[in-house]
Order: C-alpha cells, then structure tokens, then sequence
C-alpha cells in the first residue's frame, strides 16, 4: 500500500513539474513578446488591418478655344452600407428595411422592392459590412439617398458609405472624339489630348485610411481623406467647336454620297499652326454608320498623288531649270520611262502644254518630264531639295503614332529605281500623312516659314493661365521667296483655270492642288481604289486658313479630287468666311469694292424688298420674272429669271424654305425639310415629271 502512494505521489509531482514547466514558458513567452516583439506584431497587425489607398483627383478639363467643354470629368458616387453594423439593433432593422427597400428601388429602378429587401437581409444576415447598393450614382441622387430610412441617421449610425470616384464624358459626343483620345493605364494605351497631356490632366494622387473587414473588403476609417487629392488642370485646345462642327457634317454627307471608306479634314491657322478643326471618320460595318474611330489625319501614310506636285515644282523653279511658259509635248497623253508607261487622265488639246498648264491641269506626264529632263542625271538634288523642305521629318506633334514620311533617297539601291524621279515627281513611291502635306501647304501660304501644328495653346488652373504655347517653327524658309510667289500664282491657276475651277464661283480667292491617287496593294501594284483630295489656302491673296480633305476609297461613281474632297474644302471655307469678318473687311478694303450677299434665289418682290432695306443697289434692267435668281453686276444686283413649269419638278436649289414649299406644294407635291437655312439639295432631282402626292425631301443649310 504504501509502495502504491509513493508510486502516485511520485506521478503527481511529475505532471505538476510538467504543468509549472509549461507555465513558466509560456509566462517568459508573454514577457518576451510584450517587451521584444510586441511593437512589431502590433505594426504588423495594423499593417494587415489598416491600409492607405490612393484618391484619384478630378481629372482637368480639355476645352474648345472659346473655353466650350470637349471633355470634362463628371463626379459619380459608389454608395454602400454597414448592414451588420452593431450601431443598428434586430428590431430596428427589421422595422425599417421594407421601407429602404422601397426607396431604393423607385430611384435606382434597377431592382424591385421584393429584390432590394431579400438582399439587404441576406447581407445583415452573412454580416456583411460593406453591402454595395449602387456603383455609380449622381449627387442629385446621393442627397435623396441621405433621407432614406436607416441610411436619414447621419454617416455613423446610418451607416451609409460614400465612395467618391469620377467618369469622363464628352459633351459633344462623337464630335472630335478621336483627337480628343482616352488614357488606359491598365493597357498602356494613351491616345489624343487625354494621352498627350497627361501630365497637366491628371492632378496630384489623395491618401485615404480603411480598414479590412469581412470578405477581404476594405472600409474607409472616415469619410474625410487624410491627404486631399490635388485637381487637374485644365488645357485649352485651338478647336473652334462651330468650325469642327461644320467640318465634320459635310465630312460625313460627302462619305456617305461617295460610299467612301474613310475621309478626313484639316483647318490650320496660317501663320499660328492652331489646328481649328480636325475631322476623322470610318465606316463601320458592324453598325453601318462613320465614326470617329482612327485618326487618319496624322496616323496614316499615304501616297500623295498630284498635291505632291507642288514640292516638284517648287525644286525645279528654285533651281531656275524651267520657265512657267516653256512649251512641253506631253503627245497623246502618256509616256514609258523603263517599259513604264505614265498616263494622264485626259490628253490636253494637241498634247503641247506649257509648265504652268501642266501643273494647273494635273498633267503626269508633263510635271515628270519636266523633273526628268531637270534631276535625271543628279536626281540625288532633287530630293535634297525635299529634304529642305523638310519633308522628310515627322511634325513632331505630341500624339502618340504620328506616321514618319517616306522619302526615297538614290543612295538606298534597294529601293531606288530608274522609274522613281519621275513616279516620285507626281506623288508616287513616297508617303506622308495628311497633316503633313497640310504642313507643307501652310508654309507656301506662309511665304515659305513651315509651323509646327498646334492643338493646344494655354494651359489653365483654377481660371488663371499658367502656361502659354507659341507657335514652333519647324523651318524658317522652305525656298526663296520667288519661288513661294511663283508657286502661288500656280495654285491659284489651279482653281481659275485648272482642274479646281469649280471652286472659282467664291467672293474670295481660293489657292489649292486637288489629288487623285491610285492605292497600292502592298507589293501586287496598284488596286482599283483611290484617295481623293484637295489641299489648298484661303483668301489666297492674304492666307488666313489651309485645309486638307483625304477621302478614301470613294466608290459611288467618282474618285478625283475635284468632285470628291474639293467640295468638302469648299463647305468648311464658305463657314470660315462668313463668320470671320475681318477677313471680309480686309477684302473689301483691299479691292475697293462694295461687298454684296447674294440670295440665291427666291421671289423677286421679297428679294428686291430685301436689298432695299440695305440700301444694295439693283440692277434696273433685271428680270422681272417672279421667281428669279440673283448674280453680281459690278456693284449692283442683278436678277435672273427661274422658270417655273407645270408638270415639272422645279430647281430650288438657294431659295428659302418658304418659297420652295410654296412652288412644291403648289405643283401637287408633300414637302419634308431637314435642316436649317436655305436649300442646298432636293430627293427628287429637277426635270422629273411631277406626279401628285410625291414627297420631297429638301436638305437646309445655313453655309
């Protein structure tokens, strides 16, 4: 017996060492963590707790010259709730919930109120402490929000969370949309002014302390921030928003007429650069309309054609190796250089054409000639002249993706042929993007000084200007200045007498070049496509605008440049003259002459009643016709009459929208306008055979 007790007693006393032991460890252990390690298990609990995230700042405005909004930062909400917050009893909870449910679902109506109540009890049912109500919603709703049952108590017993965030709209829509661009961070994708500018757009970043909580979500500690996030600044574009406007709608008509694929359209500012208007649209199978998806305008290489003419001419008058009236025999309208054969789209009388009438009538094989016979035995000058010129550098321009133009050199054996000088001298087997060649014109407007093109000229922060842009000059003279009034008397023969003439019905003078080029098919030569277009500057006898229009592959039955892009050019122009007036005071003055409008035309008792009023003179020995049109008579008015038959559908092409009704409804036929101003177009052509009840559509406008 008592062997057995010392044996239990000799056992306790070994568990109790054991258990003291154990006890004295885990006693230093504490000990040890609370005076070693407790500072650095504390910080790393709260680093796992407690985390600081970034606040992004409002990003900065991107607006039109006159301070009209292109792009603008609209403050958005992200609102959640505390639902298992233990500041709201069971039985509070319970009695309001029907209530929020109901609230919320008539103003989001996103959700039934059978839907919101399931899920708000779901979510205090799973603890949830960070409930997402509603990703984006606007302050006008935030304020209705803050009135609700449960979230009316105030931002800590009612739980409500309010999560700041902004998103980026364009109050314009589609308008400049490609130029205006987007930043993708996340895809490293900066495109347009938003890409470009970044770095004044963007703002300082905020700090914001939250809190992890259940489900690995993070609550913000306060509603306040504990670093404020520091607004961007806003920049002011050269945009002329009325000017854009107008060069994207006749961009647009002159797509769709021509069944075009792509089309672009350039305003410049001569002697600052400022682009004013820049237009890019591209069919869109996918939804069978244009869109502002690619900008062709300074992306996209492409083979000029005949406005590259122009740099040959300026090479050769420069180096005194022609004279505008030497005779050249361009025969029965083509040549073969190598077993190349060159054409010209039509032959010009007997085939002999002075230089200015080859360059004035877009003649191939007169303006390759004349380059042959100058460069064929040194063509390495010729395109040192190009070079000059600096048509062989980018722009510069801040976007990313600028196209670099592609100017052969004879040095590269590679490449360089026995056809290139003269296939180069009329825009072929080189490549420049649009605005580019717009460059090259500006500077002939210029009187020879190239301008970098300009998209942005101040920089503001809080309504003041802390940042100006100047005009850069790219090149200060591209030639002499013989030369650049030699050239410009030729541009301005192209549209008085040359392939532009259509353009020459205008009350100022336009100088330009119009294009028409076949597209290559990558190395299988040249497909059944062209680019269209006209590149030239106006008033041409004191340049204040150049402008390029590009239409890709026209397929509606016509392809120059002279029915395709000249009248784009024309619309844009027509909208700068009438709204700039001191372009007009300064014509007046220069010609000495009275400026009078016309009205097209109209009927005569009003339009004479109209002149009167402003005191125009008229001419007495006008027509007295009813239905008249009008025309200049040196300083006076002069009327025409427009005949109206029966039976007949009738041309009211400038008249207003009264008097084309009134003689439409007249004959029989139902009207529909669209637009405003006068009529620029009608459905039903002229000529046609009344038929009664017929609608006609009359297109407005207001240029």
């Amino acid at each position: 017996m008592k062997d057995i007790k010392k044996d239990i007693l000799w056992r306790v006393y070994l568990v109790y060492l054991g258990i003291l032991f154990f006890g004295i460890i885990i006693i230093g252990k504490v000990v040890y963590i609370q005076f070693y390690e407790g500072n650095a298990l504390i910080k790393k609990a709260r680093q796992q707790e407690l985390k600081y995230f970034n606040i992004e700042a409002v990003r900065g405005n991107i607006c039109a010259s006159d301070g009209s909004l292109l792009a603008t930062s609209v403050p958005v909400f992200e609102i959640r709730m505390d639902v298992s917050s233990n500041l709201i009893s069971d039985e509070f909870f319970n009695e309001k919930v029907d209530s929020l449910a109901y609230c919320l679902s008539k103003l989001f109506k996103n959700k039934s109120k059978k839907e919101y109540l399931s899920d708000l009890k779901n979510a205090r049912k799973k603890g949830n402490r960070y409930f997402r109500l509603k990703r984006k919603v606007k302050y006008e709703q935030l304020k209705e929000l803050r009135n609700f049952p449960i979230l009316r108590l105030g931002k800590y017993r009612g739980v409500l969370i309010v999560i700041p965030k902004t998103i980026r709209k364009m109050p314009f829509k589609e308008l400049a949309k490609r130029t205006i661009g987007y930043e993708n961070k996340k895809e490293n994708l900066f495109v347009g002014l938003e890409g470009a500018y970044s770095e004044y757009l963007e703002g300082k970043k905020g700090k914001q302390l939250r809190q992890r909580i259940c489900n690995g979500d993070w609550k913000p500690i306060q509603d306040e921030n504990e670093i404020e996030p520091q607004n961007g600044k806003d920049i002011i574009t050269t945009i002329d928003i009325n000017i854009q406007d107008v060069a994207e709608n006749a961009l647009l008509e002159h797509l769709k007429e021509h069944k075009a694929f792509q089309g672009c359209a350039i305003l410049m500012e001569v002697e600052t650069g400022y682009i004013k208007a820049i237009a890019n649209l591209q069919y869109d199978s996918s939804d069978n309309k244009y869109k502002e998806s690619y900008n062709y305008a300074f992306a996209e290489n492409v083979e000029p054609g005949s406005t590259f003419k122009l740099a040959s001419m300026i090479a050769v008058i420069e180096d005194k190796k022609v004279n505008l009236s030497d005779t050249i025999d361009t025969g029965d309208g083509w040549i073969v250089y190598y077993n190349r054969t060159m054409r010209d789209a039509h032959k010009t009388r007997d085939g002999k054409i002075t230089c200015r009438e080859a360059f004035e009538k877009s003649s191939n094989v007169g303006v390759s000639m004349i380059i042959w016979d100058a460069y064929k035995k040194n063509p390495e000058k010729f395109v040192e002249h190009l070079y000059d010129m600096s048509l062989n550098k980018p722009l510069g321009i801040e976007f990313q993706g600028e196209g670099h133009p592609f100017i052969k050199h004879p040095k590269d054996k590679k490449i360089w042929y026995g056809t290139t000088l003269p296939w180069m001298s009329v825009g072929y087997e080189i490549s420049l993007t649009p605005l580019q060649i717009l460059t090259f014109y500006n500077a002939v407007a210029n009187g020879g000084k190239m301008i970098k093109p300009m998209f942005v000229k101040e920089i503001w922060q809080t309504g003041k200007i802390i940042k100006t842009f100047k005009p850069v000059v790219i090149n200060k003279s591209i030639c002499s200045k013989r030369t650049i009034d030699t050239v410009q008397s030729l541009l301005e023969g192209v549209v008085e007498r040359g392939t532009a003439k259509s353009l020459n019905n205008s009350i100022y003078k336009i100088a330009g070049k119009t294009g028409t080029a076949q597209i290559a098919n990558k190395n299988k030569g040249y497909s059944e496509f062209y680019n269209a277009s006209f590149v030239g500057y106006f008033p041409a006898d004191d340049p204040k605008y150049s402008c390029i229009v590009v239409v890709n592959k026209p397929s509606g039955g016509k392809y120059y440049g002279s029915s395709v892009a000249a009248p784009v050019f024309k619309e844009i122009a027509d909208k700068v003259y009438a709204t700039q007036l001191d372009i007009h005071q300064q014509n007046e003055e220069e010609q000495g002459e009275i400026y009078i409008p016309l009205v097209t035309a109209g009927n005569q008792s009003d339009l004479q009643k109209f002149y009167q009023t402003f005191d125009f003179p008229i001419d007495t020995l006008s027509s007295t016709a009813e239905w008249v049109v009008t025309s200049r008579n040196n300083n006076s008015v002069k009327f025409g009459k427009r005949r109206i038959k029966p039976e007949i559908v009738p041309n009211v092409y400038g008249m207003s929208a009264k008097d084309a009704i009134y003689i439409l409804e007249n004959l029989g036929m139902r009207t529909k306008l669209r637009g405003k101003g006068i009529v620029k177009n009608q459905s039903v052509k002229a000529g046609n055979k009344v038929r009664k009840g017929t609608e006609i559509t009359l297109n407005l406008s207001t240029i």
